[in-house]
């Protein structure tokens, strides 16, 4: 999927839970930036569990991994260690705000419960076992994957659907410092 047209002069207003803001870590190596959708979906949870299985190879590349989340930070942090992510660099937005500047939308009724979306929810959540829980966010935000460096998107994913699942391997390596 093509980067959607972002004002990038938003980065510096996006402040981490470590204090720095994405534009300086941006500025420090690329970034992996991931828009969640809420902590209770299965797709959330089953993508907190790809990129913690992927974690070591994506920052052996060179790359940070940072988190954009609708919550407040005790709750992201408990479901970050709860998928070995534990010391994670994130942004609570519950708002949208951050969201809707990189042109996330809210899902349609398609996206978020058509029959593929049906599917795959089905095997994310009970054959894989990430389950369900309460809604924690908005349940109709759509999430999406943006690779920044030097302050620009240097590639991304946005979903179509509230199922799909992106190669983060592949987006990074766009960027890959050795």
């Amino acid at each position: 999927m093509e980067a959607r047209d972002v004002n990038l002069s938003i980065l510096g207003s996006m402040i981490t839970n470590t204090g720095d803001s994405l534009m300086a870590w941006s500025a420090r190596q690329p970034v992996l930036l991931v828009f969640l959708r809420h902590f209770g979906c299965t797709f959330c949870r089953e993508a907190l569990s790809d990129i913690s299985k992927r974690q070591e190879e994506i920052e052996r590349q060179g790359t940070k991994i940072i988190f954009v989340h609708m919550t407040d930070e005790a709750t992201a942090e408990a479901y970050f260690q709860k998928y070995d992510l534990a010391g994670a660099v994130h942004i609570s937005d519950p708002e949208c705000r951050y969201y809707q500047a990189f042109g996330l939308v809210k899902g349609n009724f398609t996206q978020l419960f058509g029959l593929a979306t049906w599917i795959r929810g089905f095997s994310a959540g009970v054959v894989s076992g990430h389950g369900i829980g309460p809604q924690i966010g908005d349940g109709f935000q759509m999430p999406g994957v943006f690779v920044i460096q030097d302050g620009s998107i240097k590639g991304s994913f946005v979903h179509e659907l509230a199922s799909d699942r992106p190669d983060y391997l592949n987006l990074v390596k766009c960027c890959e410092i050795n």
